[in-house]
């Protein structure tokens, strides 16, 4: 059976806090810490490193939607916003610090769940999302810099451009490094001379 999901919980209000617990733990959910403030809970997210974590709008220091862009600028954690405000100006300032989810106190025990694991499945995609889109940067890095070093081959030993590529790949075969580290030398012994 795999480890409970390990959760934080952030409400000025302890009886808010206690009630939520209770509820998330009858549903196998793991409470690793609690905050009454928003500063309490970044550091608290930071150490306890939780799976999941629950953020009251309110609050004093810096609030829950504060607090909720700072862990997802990180993408250290899931967050959900729980407030007592259905607004529209605080649905919009959540949707804007990229919550993803969002609870109308008082919460009901069978709306936890479904938000819960909505929240992790949307932060699983998001953080795919943000992986594939580094591993393309990577490659179109690596690719420019081998384009780099074609040019350097092509001016330097008269070659065409589909030589100067076969030397970058004979290079990297021979001295079983990657492409992009043959490309880096060649630019570099390039600057020396």
């Amino acid at each position: 059976m795999p480890d409970p999901l390990r959760i934080l919980i952030a409400d000025d209000e302890a009886v808010i806090r206690l009630g939520l617990r209770s509820m998330l733990e009858d549903q196998g959910y793991r409470v690793v810490g609690e905050a009454a403030d928003g500063t309490r809970a970044l550091d608290l997210v930071r150490r306890l490193r939780p799976d999941l974590v629950f953020l009251d709008i309110k609050m004093p220091g810096i609030d829950g939607l504060q607090a909720a862009q700072a862990l997802l600028a990180e993408r250290a954690v899931p967050v959900i916003v729980l407030t007592a405000y259905a607004d529209r100006e605080f649905v919009d300032k959540a949707k804007d610090a990229g919550v993803l989810a969002y609870l109308v106190k008082p919460v009901r025990e069978s709306d936890l769940r479904p938000t819960v694991e909505v929240a992790l499945a949307r932060f699983r995609e998001i953080r795919a999302l943000h992986d594939d889109v580094g591993s393309l940067e990577d490659a179109l890095a690596t690719r420019k810099l081998i384009e780099r070093a074609k040019g350097v081959l092509m001016r330097r030993n008269g070659l065409d451009e589909t030589a100067a590529f076969a030397q970058i790949q004979r290079r990297a075969r021979n001295s079983r490094r990657t492409m992009k580290e043959i490309a880096e030398e060649i630019l570099g012994e390039e600057r020396r001379d």
